[in-house]
């Protein structure tokens, strides 16, 4: 009986190790012996994060996913807490509404930059209605930053709405009571309370902005981050070793990202309880 079990469970394993072979070891392989393909061997990553340019773009790629992180998780914090604590008529639409960009594509978002902060774009036409010059940041890091806060923020709202809900407020309650001011209850027991779904719903923000690429090529005048820069590498270039280790480079950063949030998020539970 126990070895009829065992292949039972071994039948309903293999389907799953199957695509986990094919989908990702298989890939990420092939990835790594791209890279090394180069004259210079495995010499090519420490050629990835030491030669200006491309340190330099990682750098960028770093900070502009750090702070698409940060500005999401303060708007997406309060909108978030304010949308759980608050019943009003139309909460169902504005919900639905705040989700609704989850269904573009990068391309369609980095389009919808350009028709609002680009050469052509409303806010431009108001700007220099009121004071002669057109403001355009579509085609900068600025426009990039907007873009990726655009598909950022609502994913990041309904990880906080669910975190939210989950809050004992009697906590809040007995804090009041106590004197406590409602910052000292907000920084004291609300935020505390939010550090588990802020720090894996902000790690996902970071990983989904610094492999976006969409939005990013849609935008791509004066932009230059790591997945355009592999693009670029890897399409106009066929350095096929050097974009190769870049992906790789940018892979590693982003799984590091996820294991130390995943293991932050953890300790914040444990500690919570």
């Amino acid at each position: 009986m126990q070895k009829r079990n065992n292949w039972l469970l071994l039948a309903l394993f293999a389907p799953a190790f199957a695509v986990f072979v094919a989908f990702f070891l298989l890939p990420l392989a092939r990835l790594a012996f791209a890279s090394a393909m180069g004259p210079s061997g495995f010499k090519i990553y420490l050629a990835a994060i030491t030669t200006p340019r491309y340190l330099e773009t990682l750098v960028y790629t770093i900070l502009l996913s750090a702070g698409v992180t940060l500005v999401t998780l303060v708007i997406s914090g309060i909108v978030g807490v304010f949308l759980t604590r608050n019943e009003f008529r139309g909460k169902s639409l504005l919900v639905s509404m705040l989700t609704f960009p989850l269904a573009f594509p990068g391309v369609v978002v980095g389009f919808m930059i350009i028709l609002l902060v680009g050469r052509q774009g409303l806010m431009g036409d108001i700007t220099k209605l009121l004071t002669g010059e057109k403001l355009v940041l579509a085609y900068s890091m600025a426009g990039l930053f907007l873009g990726y806060l655009y598909f950022s923020i609502p994913r990041t709202i309904t990880t906080i709405m669910a975190s939210a809900e989950k809050i004992d407020r009697s906590l809040e309650e007995a804090a009041r009571s106590l004197g406590a001011s409602p910052w000292r209850v907000v920084k004291d027991v609300l935020i505390p309370a939010l550090v588990p779904g802020l720090i894996s719903s902000g790690a996902i923000c970071f990983a989904t902005s610094m492999g976006a690429f969409g939005t990013a090529f849609t935008l791509a005048t004066n932009i230059d981050v790591l997945p355009i820069l592999i693009y670029t590498e890897f399409t106009l270039i066929a350095n096929i070793a050097m974009a190769a280790a870049l992906s790789i480079v940018l892979g590693l950063i982003t799984w590091m990202a996820l294991s130390v949030a995943r293991a932050a998020a953890g300790n914040s539970v444990a500690a919570a309880g």
